[in-house]
């Protein structure tokens, strides 16, 4: 992925929604007439069996199978995990039976007809992926033992400081035994391009401690050439990769996006090491040292489910697949950069296989994590919906890259690059004067520096050379790596890349350069520095041809970091709430995103076949940015919080990082969040729930929350039963009739509050669970704008162990559609503080005429 956040299309993980029998879906079959359908069956998953338990981390989990289907290595994959390969042969049977169930349907319901069965998922999802043409997709929609038929959709890829800025060394870390701990025993699950087993971020070997493999963790690792092996260890504990949907379309190459858990795109890479990559580790790119990277729980263990291709993507059945394999295998986080491009069709948001997947996986016990999405900074444009899925926006940490350009007219143009300075002034030269005199002068292009050939050494060596940065570049048929060994070549002393001014509305990132260099990232800058080049040059009157290069100018470097109080902030590209609830906007009753996390610029393993970012190929380490970036930020926090109460629930989890999250900024100001693309900083306002959730995560205050608010699978199906005309969806989905009981969204035990619609007066409560130790809280609150609240009782001792309820009474006092918020704040006389934010959209008084 590249380094640069281009308009709409920055760093997220963005899924395309198909529907059943949608005539848009042609382009995902490998035929005109046949596409992939996810077929789900009335019969309950093993996840909801009578069969099933899931006991505490420590003890063997009882629920383990294989996923049966195509094999996209075209039958050369092997599973190899001689160490730690305890799969049951009771678990291997029932999934055995399962499949056995899925091919006797096919068969009898299309007798003599072609198809290809892709998948049979049993573990939390009962059905199977099938190639079918739409009119058998419909004979399978009309038997009794079907409950969906949908449409595959299609779906594609949306830290060496970030430690220290969340204060992990000397506080989360520190409460775990250091480093060398910090997550032992969790085993963290990605689901993403896959991993470089090579890099050293993953080795075992580091550490003279022993590092078993969890007991209750039971997957393997899949052997192909490009994942030879011994690829897996103690630290990288189960490798898989899902492609059988791509494959039946046609478009999989082996070749290029390895029919293995290889990562050749570097995202996969990138995003598993922020969790859970090894701690200190050099980060060297282009010959710079730029400090030392660390995942969040640097002992946790890693298990990469790889459903993401760089040249297509991936489809929701790979990553069904995936999901279903990753809870077998017993992951206790799971991790995902994937979002969807546009809502889910139907009656809500919540319903579509990859959420309702993830339901399951939260029964089973797993916390999960996803990333909010880049389609930011417009209100409604997160794309995580469900509450049973822990969803992350991205903030900017306070480490910056700048450097800047001096003109020796003492005018300083302040840009970006991780290269070093010069040593001195040096004479400006443009690309376009410095051409060959065979070259012909009107080529648009020849100003990129692409082609040493094209320019005259002799004019340039020594120079500081001027190329055009155009939209080639944003194209990726141009590249900074090509512009500088271009200077190289012809012996510069540096690069200066001026901004086409054709470009507007995207943010550079520092993009790294082994010699002196600087990217100008505004045109109105580029334009200064060019009437300063052109102003200083001496023409032949006669001739017109330069006789004299005037402009001199010098580079301060941008390998030194800068560090700002002004942080943290959430970055323009952050999706935003409120939580649309289905296709038509209407708003939810649930807080989204819940949390914001260190996602811009952020140094982390990069792989040694990944392509995806032009100019980090070849590298170690790369800097990216977006919302996948911070969502394994919390995956590896949450496996911290794991490690240390093991026993609790997927919800205490996300009720610890969001009720202890932090509001300020390290100036003790509001966090602020940018509102536009363009000038972001100059364009912001201090962030409000829907920008950040319940603040930016504070993980050492996580680990000591005093309090949590919990809840379970039961509460979801209450939920979910409650949304009018739902009960045969949820029917069709879960294997379950809802029962008489039926919860409002605002109704669950969430770390917050949220009401699309105040009706007058409402009254909300929250149960807290003690599980500290004895203490006396009292309560304190603000009301949102246009509400009158209150909350009983203001004052509590509870032992530990022990319950307490809060009952919120919330009264309109206007009419308004104008979101407003508010705050719960509870303060323990042992120091525990929390937080329970309020958000109101619509308030509607008993004279409702008025406005």
């Amino acid at each position: 992925m590249m380094g640069i956040v281009k308009l709409m299309v920055v760093f997220g993980v963005l899924i395309i929604n198909g529907c059943v029998w949608c005539e848009e879906g042609g382009n995902t079959s490998s035929s005109s007439d046949g596409g992939v359908y996810i077929v789900t069956l009335r019969q309950a998953p093993y996840v909801f069996s009578s069969g099933y338990y899931k006991v505490n981390r420590g003890k063997k989990v009882n629920e383990v199978f294989g996923v049966h289907g195509l094999s996209s290595g075209g039958g050369a994959n092997t599973l190899d995990n001689p160490s730690f390969s305890n799969i049951t042969s009771k678990h291997h049977h029932y999934g055995s039976r399962i499949a056995r169930v899925h091919d006797s349907l096919l068969r009898r319901v299309l007798k003599g007809e072609k198809y290809i069965k892709l998948y049979s998922y049993h573990y939390l999802v009962n059905g199977f992926a099938v190639l079918v043409t739409p009119q058998q997709a419909h004979k399978l929609s009309g038997r009794k033992e079907v409950a969906n038929v949908v449409l595959d959709y299609s779906v594609r890829i949306a830290t060496t400081h970030t430690p220290q800025f969340l204060g992990l060394p000397q506080g989360a870390w520190l409460q775990e035994g250091g480093y060398e701990t910090a997550g032992e025993g969790v085993v963290i699950g990605l689901i993403d391009t896959g991993i470089d087993p090579t890099h050293v971020s993953f080795a075992d070997g580091l550490s003279e401690n022993s590092y078993p493999v969890p007991d209750h963790f039971t997957g393997v690792c899949e052997v192909t050439r490009d994942f030879p092996s011994g690829s897996c260890n103690r630290k990288l504990v189960g490798a898989r990769h899902f492609a059988a949907s791509a494959i039946t379309r046609g478009i999989f190459n082996a070749s290029q996006d390895y029919a293995s858990p290889f990562d050749g795109d570097g995202h996969g890479t990138h995003t598993a090491s922020i969790a859970a990559g090894n701690h200190g580790i050099p980060v060297i790119v282009a010959g710079h040292h730029y400090g030392n990277a660390s995942g969040m729980a640097p002992r946790s263990h890693l298990a990469v489910y790889k459903a993401l291709y760089k040249s297509f993507g991936g489809f929701a059945a790979d990553v069904v697949a995936a999901i279903d394999q990753a809870a077998q295998d017993g992951v206790d986080v799971i991790s995902l950069s994937i979002t969807p491009n546009r809502r889910p069709p139907g009656i809500a948001t919540y319903f579509n296989p990859i959420d309702m997947a993830l339901l399951s996986a939260f029964k089973s016990g797993i916390f999960v994590v996803q990333a909010a999405g880049n389609t930011g900074p417009s209100p409604k444009s997160v794309s995580s919906f469900s509450p049973w899925i822990f969803t992350v926006g991205a903030a900017a940490h306070d480490r910056k890259y700048s450097n800047s350009i001096v003109l020796s007219n003492n005018l300083t143009i302040s840009g970006v690059g991780l290269a070093p300075g010069t040593d001195k002034g040096y004479t400006l030269v443009s690309a376009t004067d410095a051409l060959n005199d065979s070259e012909p002068p009107n080529d648009d292009y020849v100003n990129e520096c692409q082609d040493a050939s094209s320019l005259n050494q002799t004019v340039v060596q020594g120079n500081l050379l001027i190329c055009s940065y155009s939209i080639k570049f944003v194209l990726g048929q141009s590249t900074i790596n090509t512009a500088v060994q271009t200077a190289r070549n012809l012996s510069a002393a540096g690069i200066v890349f001026s901004m086409d001014p054709f470009i507007i509305g995207f943010q550079l990132n520092p993009v790294p350069m082994s010699l002196p260099g600087i990217i100008i990232p505004s045109a109105n800058d580029s334009k200064i520095l060019l009437q300063y080049y052109n102003s200083s040059l001496e023409r032949d009157p006669v001739s017109k041809k330069i006789i004299k290069f005037g402009a001199v100018a010098s580079i301060a470097g941008g390998v030194e970091a800068n560090f700002s109080n002004s942080a943290p902030k959430i970055m323009y590209y952050s999706a935003r709430g409120p939580d649309p609830q289905d296709n038509s906007f209407q708003d939810a009753d649930i807080l989204k995103p819940n949390l914001v996390a260190p996602g811009n610029s952020i140094w982390a393993a990069w792989s040694s076949g990944g392509t995806e970012s032009v100019e980090f190929l070849g590298e170690n380490f790369a800097m990216m940015s977006g919302t996948s970036m911070a969502a394994p930020h919390i995956a590896g926090l949450a496996a911290l919080i794991k490690q240390k109460y093991p026993f609790f629930s997927p919800s205490a989890i996300g009720s610890a990082l969001s009720t202890t999250a932090s509001l300020h900024d390290k100036d003790g100001g509001p966090i602020m969040a940018q509102r536009a693309y363009a000038n972001p900083d100059i364009n912001q306002s201090p962030a409000t729930p829907f920008d950040m959730g319940s603040g930016f995560v504070n993980a050492t205050a996580a680990l000591d929350p005093g309090l949590i608010l919990d809840l379970g699978y039961e509460d979801y199906m209450s939920f979910l039963c409650g949304i009018n005309g739902s009960a045969p969806v949820v029917l069709n989905y879960t294997g379950t009739n809802c029962g008489a009981t039926m919860v409002n969204g605002a109704d669950l035990n969430l770390p917050s509050i949220t009401l699309a619609k105040l009706n007058q007066s409402r009254t909300i409560q929250r149960t807290l669970t003690n599980i500290g130790g004895n203490e006396s809280y009292s309560v304190g609150w603000n009301a949102p704008y246009g509400v009158s609240m209150k909350v009983t009782p203001s004052h509590f001792y509870i032992a530990s162990g022990e319950k307490q309820v809060l009952n919120v009474s919330l009264n309109s006092t206007l009419n308004n559609s104008i979101a407003s918020f508010g705050r719960i704040g509870l303060f323990g006389d042992k120091s525990h503080v929390l937080n329970i934010h309020v958000s109101v959209i619509q308030k509607v008084t008993y004279n409702s005429s008025s406005s």
